[in-house]
């Protein structure tokens, strides 16, 4: 790093509205680089993660990050981990069983192109991960934000991460007033964290940015008289914490009434499995679907069952109703117990089906929404 200098702030002028280019007084620049790794070193989180540089273990940590908090990860990580140890494990591992292991993560198409991009490793390239940013990027799952991450704190490669905790660090710290949830945003923020990145630490650099935003630069709350760089930040200088970051309005998020039956036929389940390339892509369910305009909830199991396993059912009774949100939309989900009564099982939608004892369920990858009313069923003398 470069030697510290005496002076402790930067005289700033106010920022300027959709700026794409940025040149950041190398003072400046020093001073925000010897300040956060200083409070990084000190303060960040031990982690499982950390001060480790196998580029398949970062990678998979960073692939569980995206969208979901470090509380949440840490088991799924050690648990992916303990078994499947290395990119060869996990290239040679079955799908159901990678889907299992991520259960309850959410985002699945995270753990299917991470998988694929094991294969093709696996197949084509001896297992070793590329460290070059094109390379990297053009395996599946892999986009801006992963290629940088890991070929940054794995092989010290010069590429500045851009996530929501970076964006709000940097909004605040240059007094950005560009959406920080635009489309447009990634082009304003990744050449500004392009210009101010440590060279000489850009994985250390990249992950103290992220770890400044994941704990003092909060949403809600920030902690700006713990921030290492509270001195040359424009919004606390100039009082404006909370105009920062800026974001658009989001449009009301839809709900939508799903209906769901648990078919029963000589003391068994039927579960389908949803076609590996849509939403859920690959987990298996409870047949069930859209409750339609002017139709109940029973009426709509029925014939959804029908639909989608040319199945005929009775609805017995009625189990709970489970709400859950997914990214765009919400659901509300009425779930019944239904008979069996005739046909063969001819699929229109879903790919596989299987009978099975209630005993075997834990065998099988299940969305979140199914999983809130799952653990009812042992409650049914039938089953």
């Amino acid at each position: 790093m470069t030697p510290t200098r005496k002076k402790t702030s930067v005289p700033r002028k106010k920022r300027v509205h959709h700026q794409t280019s940025f040149s950041i007084p190398r003072a400046e620049q020093e001073l925000i680089q010897q300040n956060l790794m200083r409070w990084y070193q000190a303060h960040h989180r031990q982690l499982p993660w950390r001060d480790i540089t196998d580029p398949y273990r970062i990678w998979v940590s960073e692939v569980m990050l995206q969208q979901t908090q470090v509380k949440t990860v840490v088991p799924y990580f050690l648990k992916f981990l303990a078994a499947f140890p290395t990119l060869k494990d996990l290239a040679e591992a079955d799908p159901g069983r990678v889907l299992k292991l991520w259960e309850g993560l959410g985002y699945y198409a995270r753990a299917r192109n991470l998988h694929k991009a094991a294969r093709q490793l696996i197949s084509f390239s001896d297992g070793r991960i590329p460290d070059r940013f094109s390379d990297f990027k053009a395996l599946p799952g892999v986009g801006d934000y992963i290629a940088s991450a890991v070929l940054s704190i794995a092989f010290g490669k010069a590429h500045a991460v851009v996530d929501g905790n970076v964006k709000r660090v940097l909004s605040r710290l240059f007094c950005l007033d560009v959406p920080v949830n635009h489309s447009s945003a990634h082009g304003t923020f990744k050449p500004l964290a392009e210009a101010l990145l440590d060279r000489t630490d850009p994985g250390g650099f990249n992950q103290a940015v992220m770890e400044l935003g994941a704990l003092i630069c909060t949403p809600a709350s920030p902690d700006c008289t713990a921030c290492p760089l509270k001195d040359l930040c424009c919004a606390q200088t100039e009082s404006r914490i909370k105009e920062f970051p800026v974001r658009l309005a989001r449009k009301k998020t839809p709900c939508f009434h799903i209906s769901t039956g648990i078919v029963i036929k000589n003391n068994k389940l039927l579960i389908t499995q949803r076609n590996p390339d849509g939403l859920l892509g690959g987990l298996w369910e409870f047949p069930g679907g859209k409750v339609e305009k002017n139709e109940t909830a029973k009426d709509a199991c029925i014939r959804e069952i029908k639909e989608e396993t040319g199945l005929t059912v009775r609805v017995s009774s009625f189990l709970t109703r489970i709400k859950h949100a997914y990214t765009h939309f919400k659901i509300e989900m009425d779930v019944f117990y239904c008979d069996y009564i005739s046909g063969d099982v001819a699929l229109n939608g879903p790919v596989d089906f299987q009978w099975i004892c209630l005993q075997e369920i834990d065998g099988f990858a299940f969305p979140g929404a199914n999983l809130k009313f799952i653990e009812l069923l042992d409650q049914n003398p039938a089953l």
